[in-house]
């Protein structure tokens, strides 16, 4: 007869700890690891800088966020189903709010200043859409294409108001989210693609014309593609067809027009960084070739934390916030690059388990919604860091500095934590 196993936890702690038993510890935990590494090496940049008190800020937000995951996974996150345009609906005025009242900073209007704080709306905004997009495809499936399209629609309203800001490092996130939501929200993946075909088109137009034939000859493959997954996918033959092959045809010559006359100077300046940053090395092209640097001095182990000549030195611009990663490739190296990694491994591996376990459609999308902001987030960011990704506004999720930013990942954190903590209990 075999022995009951007796629980590792004191029964005394028995009491407290219950309320909290079914949370995901590995994803909380790497969370932490995370927040308190972000601490340390915003400090590590701005040791030359007594005056500059980041660190504390980062470490006081992290704090604040810790006990709200704590809060909000003990509520029920099926109550928001009835919230949902109350959420929509505040998040478009305040996005609207920007626009008209908004602090213009670098030539964007991205904050509202409340009480003497920069709120920015564009960061809380993510979540809501995932609220949001989330609340609907849990009534009805992305299975067929009216309501795919009545997502998209949904989903127009906030990314355009975020992309006249203009913010378009999160309005690329908001797409990511949306995409990430439709596919799990069973959205057929030849529709995804046909969605974004256009853009690819523009890309392609823009970049094998101009090498002549060879790169006519390989644009018109990509459009005789997008219509044999047309063909394969929508409902009407015909004009499944033609209109997507007319849409894509055009949008080819429509990205001259969206580089002439969409694209700021400086939006211009990091794609064409991207392609070769050394063709404007003290302009566009001096964050990444200073980033580069920096990692590639870090070797295997690093120089040391606070011992980076790079970071000490500042060389590398903006590197409490965007370029972060730089700091940590430096100082820590290879090794220290890896855990970074490892960790947000980690979480997005967590975010999968949540979304597969969890009690109903609406707990799952949400943890999906989440898990494409954070992957997308991270790609982009350390993409840019070594030249695989243009420079955009994006930070580090947990390691760059930005208050907003920060609050808003450890409130979603908290909210997959409630669809966690939610799913069938277990005992201690």
């Amino acid at each position: 007869m075999f022995r009951k196993k007796k629980s590792p936890i004191p029964s005394t702690l028995r009491p407290w700890l219950q309320p909290w038993q079914d949370m995901d510890w590995f994803l909380l935990g790497a969370v932490l690891a995370l927040t308190i590494l972000g601490g340390l090496m915003i400090h590590s940049v701005q040791l030359n800088h007594t005056e500059r008190r980041d660190w504390m800020f980062h470490a006081l937000i992290g704090s604040v966020g810790t006990c709200l995951i704590f809060v909000i996974s003990r509520l029920r996150y099926d109550a928001l189903l009835a919230w949902k345009w109350w959420i929509y609906g505040l998040t478009n005025v305040a996005l609207l709010l920007v626009m008209v009242v908004g602090v213009e900073e670098k030539g964007a209007q991205r904050w509202l200043n409340v009480f003497g704080f920069g709120i920015q709306p564009s960061e809380f905004a993510k979540l809501g859409a995932i609220i949001t997009l989330a609340a609907i495809l849990h009534q009805r499936s992305a299975s067929t294409l009216p309501q795919m399209l009545k997502v998209l629609a949904i989903a127009a309203l906030p990314w355009a108001l975020i992309f006249l800001q203009p913010n378009l490092g999160t309005s690329l996130v908001f797409g990511a989210i949306t995409f990430g939501i439709l596919y799990w929200g069973n959205a057929n993946p030849g529709w995804l693609l046909l969605l974004i075909s256009p853009v690819i088109s523009a890309i392609l137009f823009t970049t094998l014309v101009a090498k002549g034939a060879i790169g006519i000859v390989g644009l018109g493959l990509w459009i005789a593609f997008v219509g044999v997954v047309a063909w394969r996918t929508l409902p009407w033959k015909t004009y499944g067809i033609l209109v997507p092959v007319v849409i894509n045809t055009v949008a080819g010559g429509l990205g001259q027009v969206l580089w002439q006359f969409v694209l700021h100077d400086y939006q211009k300046a990091r794609i064409l960084t991207l392609i070769d940053p050394d063709q404007d090395p003290q302009g566009a092209g001096y964050h990444v070739i200073q980033s580069r640097i920096a990692i590639g001095a870090g070797e295997t182990f690093g120089r040391g934390l606070f011992h980076g000549t790079q970071t000490q030195l500042e060389f590398v611009p903006e590197q409490h916030t965007d370029f972060i990663f730089t700091a940590i490739g430096e100082e820590l190296g290879f090794v220290g690059s890896i855990f970074v990694l490892g960790a947000y491994l980690l979480i997005c591996y967590r975010l999968l388990i949540i979304a597969q376990s969890a009690k109903d459609e609406f707990g799952s999308l949400i943890a999906v919604g989440v898990f494409s902001m954070i992957i997308f987030q991270v790609s982009i960011n350390i993409g840019m860091t070594i030249n695989l990704a243009p420079v955009t506004g994006i930070p580090l999720p947990w390691l760059s500095h930005g208050n907003a930013a920060l609050l808003m990942n450890f409130l979603a954190i908290g909210l997959v934590e409630s669809v966690a903590n939610s799913r069938q209990k277990s005992k201690f």
